[in-house]
């Protein structure tokens, strides 16, 4: 197993288990424990590096999961996207790959749909369609 595929496994395991409700009431368990403990240290410099040691360390790890996961879903959904503008008949395909674009072109494409729901607004208050297909040159 490449390093590639441990990597997504292990955050794709990771991030299902630290999303379960168990789990977060495991930690909630965790403080409470560690509250309760506070007079039996004296409230401690030790006792409070414990408790700011272990959260930076899950939220350091925490990052990098969420991070991996967004990615993830983030790619799965833009591929479903480009497959419903690739079988949608009249929708345009130079949009396939809007996310590699540069911002002036993604704001031009963003120019154009603006322009479009404008049209369509004043053909509704019209009282007249909004769901033809228009041409615009790309």
């Amino acid at each position: 197993m490449n390093s590639q595929t441990w990597y997504a496994h292990f955050t794709k395991s990771f991030a299902k288990l630290t999303g379960k409700s168990i789990t977060f009431m495991l930690a909630i368990l965790m403080i409470i424990v560690w509250l309760f403990s506070g007079p039996y240290f004296d409230f401690s410099n030790t006792w409070q590096l414990v408790i700011n040691t272990t959260t930076t360390i899950i939220t350091f790890i925490m990052v990098f999961v969420i991070q991996n996961t967004q990615n993830r879903d983030t790619e799965a959904m833009q591929v479903k996207l480009d497959e419903l503008i690739r079988a949608t008949q009249g929708a345009h395909n130079a949009l396939l790959d809007l996310e590699e674009l540069d911002e002036e072109q993604i704001d031009l494409f963003r120019e154009e749909y603006e322009v479009l729901a404008r049209e369509a607004r004043i053909k509704l208050e019209a009282g007249e369609l909004d769901t033809d297909i228009p041409e615009k040159n790309f």
